[in-house]
């Protein structure tokens, strides 16, 4: 199999001015004074199509361990609904900034480093991973990253995301970028492909091993089509829960073993009160749903790992259904924080439960080998120009997206383009 190889840019003329419009693009490496942003502010705080507002502010200047990145494309993640909202937290209260880039997901070109920056050189071509830190304690040194106090995630806890023209990340944000994918393709993936991957290998002992079965809930989602193509590629299986039955032919085609749709059951939501005539209709759904699992993996066969991110609503099946010894791995809440469940099956049963946030570089990295190996699809649904940027996270507030990631053109001018210089093409 042939892998992507670098390819320099073709030289090229263009003016230097102090902003450029969208789509435009400045000499290679020449950094214009100002950008075009979607910014959000504190005072407006609230839907996507109030809190994202088009600006045109400073370009951001980089440290000596930085990098300013061209934003070709963007991905679009529920923390951009999140920093808008300013639920759970205001993104200003973590970094003090005037105003919030949101944006954790990119593809784009490197367009200047700092004096102390080795691996990476202008006119690269990059994927980003939103992980942040300090690099100078004993986890960054060692240990794990994610554990790092100065961990952060880019573009959510920092003001600096990708919906601008430019983005300033630090250099060990950086992966290659898969050749054979469009720009909108490359931006798309690497958020929620490395979550899934640090969920599914990054906690020992229970790293997913061949033959293991998962329980993967929002199965036809941004996290939850990775974690299929990632359990298939390990040799296990994924059985995928589905809330619309027009998603089951997706997740099927991704590998899944099995589908199940949630809405055949009455069991979500907070658990009722223990030993109540309503626990005891809870009890008898949950087993229920427990029993389509069997119809999947075989009689009394329960899952090795719930791969978790709904949180309120799915929580008491899931640490119910996980076998004996088996793990809950969580990185979300989508339907809420509110967390419950009957603590007797934890510790009788010993199962465990795991946070999980993000990745650190070498489990990114990982990831982003399998997709330049092109062992995974990106599974991108739909693409939104620039101007449609508050429309797409307005789509993913009210859960009317299509199966798959979502991304946004910033600074390539159309779809299905793959190099810089089809990039300057388009734009006559």
């Amino acid at each position: 199999m042939a892998l992507d190889t670098q390819t320099g840019i073709a030289p090229y003329e263009a003016p230097e001015k102090d902003l450029y419009e969208i789509g435009e693009m400045p000499p290679l490496g020449y950094v214009p004074k100002k950008m075009y942003a979607w910014a959000i502010r504190r005072e407006r705080h609230g839907e996507p199509d109030q809190s994202f507002q088009k600006e045109v502010v400073d370009t951001w200047q980089i440290d000596s361990h930085e990098v300013l990145v061209l934003v070709m494309a963007a991905g679009v993640n529920y923390n951009g609904v999140w920093a808008g909202l300013g639920i759970p937290i205001s993104p200003f209260d973590v970094h003090n900034q005037d105003f919030h880039i949101a944006g954790s997901d990119a593809s784009g070109i490197v367009w200047a480093v700092g004096d102390k920056v080795s691996q990476w050189k202008v006119g690269d071509e990059v994927v980003i991973h939103c992980n942040q830190d300090n690099g100078d304690d004993e986890e960054c040194n060692g240990g794990d990253p994610m554990f790092s106090p100065t961990q952060r995630i880019w573009g959510y806890e920092t003001g600096d995301g990708s919906f601008s023209q430019f983005t300033r990340v630090q250099a060990q944000q950086l992966m290659p970028r898969p050749k054979h994918l469009t720009w909108e393709e490359s931006a798309c993936y690497t958020l929620t492909l490395a979550t899934a991957y640090r969920m599914l290998f990054g906690h020992h002992p229970h790293e997913l091993k061949p033959g293991q079965n998962v329980l993967v809930w929002g199965a036809s989602g941004g996290l939850g089509s990775y974690a299929i193509q990632l359990i298939n590629t390990a040799g296990a299986n994924a059985i995928g829960v589905i809330s619309e039955e027009d998603k089951r032919d997706f997740v099927l085609g991704l590998g899944a073993k099995g589908v199940i749709n949630r809405k055949d059951f009455k069991c979500w939501g907070q658990l009722p009160t223990v030993n109540t005539p309503e626990y005891n209709e809870w009890l008898k759904e949950a087993r229920k749903f427990g029993k389509a699992i069997w119809e999947i993996t075989g009689k009394g066969v329960s899952v090795d790992m719930v791969f978790e991110h709904p949180g309120e609503a799915t929580f008491p099946v899931s640490t119910l259904v996980c076998k004996k010894g088996g793990m809950v791995v969580i990185c979300a809440g989508t339907t809420g924080f509110n967390c419950t469940f009957d603590v007797r099956y934890m510790w009788m049963h010993q199962k465990r439960l795991q946070g999980s946030h993000f990745a650190h570089l070498k489990q990114a990295a990982s990831a982003n080998r399998l997709m330049i190996e092109r062992r995974l699809d990106p599974c991108m649904s739909e693409v939104f120009g620039w101007e449609q940027i508050p429309d797409a996270h307005v789509k993913m507030r009210k859960n009317e997206h299509k199966p798959g990631n979502m991304a946004v053109l910033v600074q390539s001018p159309k779809t299905g383009l793959r190099t810089f210089e089809e990039a300057l093409a388009a734009r006559g």
